[in-house]
């Protein structure tokens, strides 16, 4: 199975903002999306990623006027991705050596989609299910 395989499922819409905008502004769009991540782009290119541990640490060390800020100063700026054609056994052992609970896709250096652990967990779940019935309908 392929991360290709994930976003076939979940689709390859991404949300995104810019590195300018105020962090309050990106916690509204995780809270209204009820999502754990968003990328920072400018244009096409991925400037960084913020999740919501992100905006926890920053909001312990520097408290509730750091809403104010833009997201750049808080976003994590090392993006790891992955590529469609990896498997998710190597997405596991990426996200999980990482500590990562999202992924961007990057395809011939363009952006085509954004994996959770949360995905890779219900396709893994499927695929076990699938296995068990075709088992079943076996015996």
């Amino acid at each position: 199975m392929t991360v290709r395989a994930i976003l076939n499922a979940k689709g390859h819409n991404v949300l995104s903002v810019q590195p300018d905008a105020k962090l309050s502004a990106a916690v509204k769009i995780l809270s209204e999306r009820r999502i754990g991540a968003v990328l920072v782009m400018s244009g096409t290119h991925i400037d960084g990623i913020l999740s919501e541990r992100d905006i926890v640490r920053v909001l312990g060390e520097r408290g509730a006027s750091v809403l104010d800020e833009p997201v750049s100063a808080v976003m994590t700026r090392k993006v790891i991705h992955c590529r469609p054609s990896d498997t998710v056994a190597g997405l596991m052992e990426v996200m999980t050596s990482g500590k990562f609970r999202h992924l961007p896709v990057v395809e011939n250096d363009r952006l085509v989609g954004l994996v959770s652990i949360g995905a890779v967990v219900q396709l893994r779940v499927q695929e076990y299910e699938n296995e068990q019935e075709a088992l079943r309908d076996y015996i």
